[in-house]
């Protein structure tokens, strides 16, 4: 604490160069720790300053998250939004049951996530005006709508930018290919891309997992080489974009392959069966322990897309029976991964986020399914400082339009943002030096946090 920091009576003055570099070290302190120093006295001795600054980080709220992208839309009147009461061709085939909060019920075929509702919050009338999945997506995975001027960067982007793993970890880590990407922070910022794992199948990552054959002495000496190759480009100085990022990630690349502990993550086959059943033997569930491995070993930020393959919720046609055969997956994944983070005391320092792009139509179409609806979606959040067990927003008879104003992607991504750690007013400069504020138009949902 700063109140026990000594100050000896008779001590030599602080030399100048010393408090040259504390001014010039300033902007990494607070206000208030400012003043505290000048309680202090004028001599601030380097060991001061350390234990000073040290005080501060062990103060700062920094944690991982897991964004679930449910690609494609699932509909939000058969998950987590039901009108039971509405006429047929609007609340459809499914029951609400009750959970273990009283007052709240979900779709019958969440029934393992109905045990848990005490576990997360749910997000009813978000609402906005992008039906395209393309523009959408990149809505819901930035907090911003796409602009023809600047392109923002996904939730894990940033929390690379912000909060950096060591350097034998990946920061961030997507599980399927990015979709919107690092945008205006740059390339160096995109995320490491792993394949989606399957169950039964040996898992491995390109770039992570050694090749039959290769050791890592083999990988050392190949350094080397590309070491003394890379002399030849230190005298450039305008290194494009691309080459920066390629640089780090090569660098980085190395890293990862000569740590044990990194490789150690990704390897499912460490799990046992059991735990493998319990997440269940699909790719979603796979994934959502392999980001539940990530996240143990230190990585900081995880996106789970379920892309167009074994799960797509875009569901225009035969709506029921395709969302009988996505949904208890979901539910049985994501309720083993609510588990598991808690069972290792890790729950309340990774934010989760899971939602899609838009909703459904409120009316089922001829075709038995429900169509591209912007006006009223849902989401849940879990972990960090959620206030779990509750429902936050209200949609109309037929969940149709949000009651009152709603809430915006943009309030979630400022929600989410503030559960890591990350202001959503934050700003950043750009690639090209403009400054960019991190979610232009969200504010943070009021008693979520």
């Amino acid at each position: 604490m700063l109140s026990t920091l000594p100050v000896k009576i008779g001590e030599p003055s602080c030399d100048q160069s010393l408090k040259k570099a504390l001014i010039e070290m300033k902007t990494g302190l607070t206000r208030r720790q400012w003043m505290q120093v000048g309680a202090i006295g004028s001599c601030l001795t380097l060991s001061d300053y350390l234990r000073l600054k040290a005080s501060d980080e062990v103060g700062q709220q920094k944690r991982s998250g897991i964004f679930i992208f449910l690609e494609g839309a699932p509909s939000h009147q058969d998950t987590f939004d039901l009108k039971p009461d509405a006429p047929i061709d609007y609340r459809g085939e499914f029951r609400p049951i009750s959970t273990n909060i009283n007052g709240i019920q979900i779709c019958e075929h969440l029934p393992e996530l109905a045990k848990r509702a005490d576990q997360y919050a749910i997000i009813r009338g978000i609402t906005h005006n992008v039906a395209d999945h393309g523009l959408a997506k990149k809505y819901l995975l930035t907090g911003n709508k796409v602009s023809q001027t600047i392109s923002y960067p996904e939730y894990g982007s940033v929390v690379s930018r912000e909060f950096p793993s060591t350097k034998e970890l990946p920061t961030y880590v997507s599980i399927d290919e990015a979709f919107a990407g690092p945008g205006y922070l740059g390339s160096q910022y995109s995320p490491l891309t792993a394949n989606k794992p399957k169950y039964g199948i040996p898992y491995s990552v390109r770039g992570v997992s050694l090749e039959e054959g290769l050791t890592v002495e083999k990988y050392r000496s190949q350094r080397e080489l590309l070491r003394d190759l890379d002399i030849t480009f230190r005298g450039f100085n305008a290194l494009d974009d691309q080459v920066r990022g390629m640089d780090r990630f090569q660098e980085q690349a190395y890293d990862i392959i000569n740590s044990p502990a990194t490789r150690q993550a990704f390897k499912m086959s460490a799990e046992t069966d059991a735990e493998h059943r319990r997440f269940g033997r699909h790719e979603f569930g796979q994934s959502l322990l392999l980001a539940a491995r990530l996240i143990e070993a230190g990585v900081h930020f995880v996106t789970v897309r379920l892309r167009p393959a074994e799960f797509d919720f875009d569901t225009h046609s035969d709506n029921f029976s395709r969302l009988k055969q996505l949904l208890p997956p979901f539910d049985l994944g994501l309720a083993a991964l609510l588990d598991r983070l808690g069972e290792r005391g890790l729950l309340e320092s990774t934010a989760i986020m899971a939602a899609g792009e838009f909703g459904r139509t409120p009316r089922v179409n001829p075709s038995g399914g429900r169509d591209h609806w912007a006006r009223a979606m849902c989401a849940l959040m879990a972990g960090g400082a959620i206030q779990t067990g509750q429902v936050i927003g209200e949609t109309d008879k037929t969940a149709g339009e949000p009651i009152s104003e709603g809430f915006s992607p943009d309030d979630l991504a400022a929600t989410f943002f503030s559960n890591i750690g990350i202001g959503p007013k934050t700003e950043f400069l750009s690639n090209v030096g403009r400054p960019i504020t991190l979610v232009r138009e969200g504010r943070a949902i009021p008693g979520l946090l």
